[in-house]
């Protein structure tokens, strides 16, 4: 079969870079004033998730030792509902794979799946991690970005781990079986008001990236602040979320998904093919995921989105972490596995005879990294006309033809 051409493209973002995060991290603290708030031998519930944000690990180490500097005696818990299995051995080992390990932070990691029940909203039990329950303050630290599931003026950020995150595998469970998407960012709300009212000692840093992955803001809130200030944030934060440069696609190559990339493996924001909007934009005919990432440890969560797949990547699924991680947001179509095929070409031969554009020269392709690497990628030989027209895109390569290995995958020019 003939295939179509791809030329190496690069697509320019707006840079926000913070030229030192961790300097920007003490600026904010610093304006917490928590010398005032914070007693000498104070225990503080240093809370971190499972997204892959870009120096989280320097983040996490400089909120622990800014904690120590002042007397106090900080400690770190893994808030990821499901995540890494829904076991605590399995959370502490997420951590890890982000750098976020006792040794580097200089902070003990202590890991529970225990909870204690707070209250109720709306006839939603609420649960909070026991050693956070017990600890003298709370500190939530947390990417804000858009949800892959609701939108709203609280998406995924502080107060969602403060209502979901901390409320480990069984608050999970019990906010996303009960949560209507449409109404998601009221009831978060609600939610979190409670934990704040009964959790007066919560102080939070909002993380955002820009469109290259790179840390571009830092803010440091005391939980009363975080209902106002998040929307702020969140605004900001979709202003800077990278997108594909094209509205219509015929086939989306993808070489990974991960839960390090997105919640939901792959960005829903990105490729579109939302659960409760299927054909919102962009529009793509075919999306083929060539594996999963090593950080996702087997996590093939949003691996229903695509339309094929390959066998190496079904051997790497783990059903227990995928499973658990599906049917404790509500998804078990996440977990469906699409048609799939030994090699990247056995797949590209049977998916383009699926496609209304089956000449190569007319076929609209895009192969990238994953959703949350935008910057490079390779377009097929139709767009390029196309990317010319777009200031945003420079098409920096010649027109090459795609190569395999020796085992039929694929290889990058």
């Amino acid at each position: 079969m003939e295939f179509f051409r791809i030329a190496r493209t690069q697509q320019t973002f707006t840079s926000r870079q913070l030229p030192d995060v961790e300097d920007a991290c003490i600026e904010e603290l610093e304006k917490l004033n928590l010398r005032s708030k914070i007693a000498k031998n104070d225990r503080v519930a240093v809370s971190l998730g499972s997204r892959g944000i870009k120096d989280i690990e320097k983040i996490a180490r400089c909120v622990v030792t800014y904690l120590k500097d002042i007397g106090a005696s900080p400690f770190i818990i893994p808030v990821m509902g499901s995540h890494g299995g829904g076991t605590a051995q399995g959370q502490v080992k997420v951590l890890a794979g982000y750098g976020i390990t006792e040794e580097f932070t200089g902070a003990p990691i202590f890991s529970s799946m225990e909870v204690d029940k707070l209250g109720e909203v709306d006839g939603i039990p609420i649960y909070i991690d026991q050693y956070a329950n017990n600890a003298d303050h709370i500190f939530i630290i947390n990417r804000v970005k858009a949800h892959t599931l609701f939108h709203g003026d609280i998406e995924s950020g502080l107060l969602k781990m403060i209502v979901i995150g901390l409320g480990k595998h069984k608050g999970a469970l019990a906010a996303h079986k009960q949560i209507n998407p449409d109404i998601a960012s009221e009831i978060i709300k609600k939610m979190s008001r409670l934990v704040l009212q009964q959790k007066e000692n919560v102080f939070g840093v909002a993380l955002v990236e820009d469109g290259y992955k790179n840390l571009a803001f830092i803010k440091a809130l005391h939980g009363a602040e975080i209902e106002k200030e998040e929307p702020k944030i969140l605004n900001l934060s979709k202003e800077l979320l990278p997108k594909l440069p094209f509205d219509t696609l015929d086939l989306l190559i993808l070489d990974e998904i991960g839960k390090e990339v997105s919640g939901s493996g792959m960005d829903p924001n990105v490729v579109g093919r939302m659960w409760n909007d299927p054909f919102g934009k962009p529009h793509i005919g075919r999306i083929f995921v060539r594996d999963l990432s090593e950080k996702t440890d087997g996590n093939a969560t949003g691996i229903g989105r695509a339309d094929f797949t390959t066998t190496r990547l079904v051997e790497k699924i783990n059903r227990h972490f995928t499973y658990a991680n599906c049917l404790t947001s509500m998804k078990p179509e996440g977990a469906k596995i699409p048609v799939y095929f030994d090699s990247d070409r056995e797949v590209l031969e049977n998916a383009i005879p699926t496609m209304y554009s089956r000449d190569p020269k007319s076929i609209k392709a895009i192969w990238i990294k994953n959703t949350s690497s935008l910057s490079e990628m390779f377009i097929s030989e139709a767009l390029v006309p196309l990317a010319k027209e777009n200031k945003n895109l420079e098409v920096t390569g010649e027109l090459l033809p795609l190569k395999f290995d020796d085992h039929g995958n694929l290889l990058k020019p």
